[in-house]
């Protein structure tokens, strides 16, 4: 859980392959499911024409001022988006966030990393990948060979704004976190 960390630059060229992204859907069958229906589907987005067309519906870490996402030659090889099929309700209770972790899990195991993204445009996103009203995007997961480090570190309590992540002038990437006994509520 530790070093499954969010990354937003990757090595471009490290290709990653269709049955690669399979294997990590493969995953979220496994994965509790509200009332067991299992509505989230996936687009597997891996060639270069497709991933061109997705790459700029995206927002990227709204902390970094004036960044408008990786550059070329840093952006994801790959893309899973994450759709509710409607077919079984407009709602996945707490699916699409196991599922997410569960694939971040198996990335992590193959020496890939990537970015849960909510902030897009879905309506766009919805077009370009011909989804038709049935499905829905909730989230997509870039995906790729991370081409930067991350760090978490504890949060300076003395800090405005000490949530913030934040990158160093080396390209190191911080994450603070709030330490355990901020998290456990005292019943004492």
């Amino acid at each position: 859980m530790m070093a499954n960390r969010s990354v937003r630059r990757f090595q471009e060229d490290r290709k990653v392959g269709i049955d690669t992204l399979e294997r990590l859907v493969e995953l979220t069958r496994y994965c509790p499911s509200g009332r067991n229906i299992q509505p989230l589907r996936y687009v597997l987005v891996n060639e270069d024409e497709l991933r061109c067309k997705v790459f700029p519906l995206l927002m990227w870490a709204g902390y970094f001022e004036n960044w408008d996402g990786p550059e070329e030659g840093e952006q994801p090889a790959a893309y899973l988006i994450q759709c509710l099929d409607t077919q079984y309700g407009r709602d996945c209770l707490c699916d699409d966030g196991l599922q997410l972790e569960a694939i971040t899990l198996g990335m992590h195991t193959l020496g890939l990393s990537g970015c849960i993204i909510k902030a897009f445009n879905g309506k766009k996103l919805s077009e370009v990948l011909g989804l038709g009203d049935r499905y829905v995007p909730r989230y997509v997961l870039a995906i790729g060979y991370p081409a930067e480090g991350v760090v978490i570190e504890e949060m300076n309590p003395d800090k405005e704004y000490n949530y913030k992540y934040y990158r160093t002038p080396d390209g190191i990437h911080h994450v603070p976190k709030r330490p355990l006994e901020e998290l456990i509520i005292d019943k004492a």
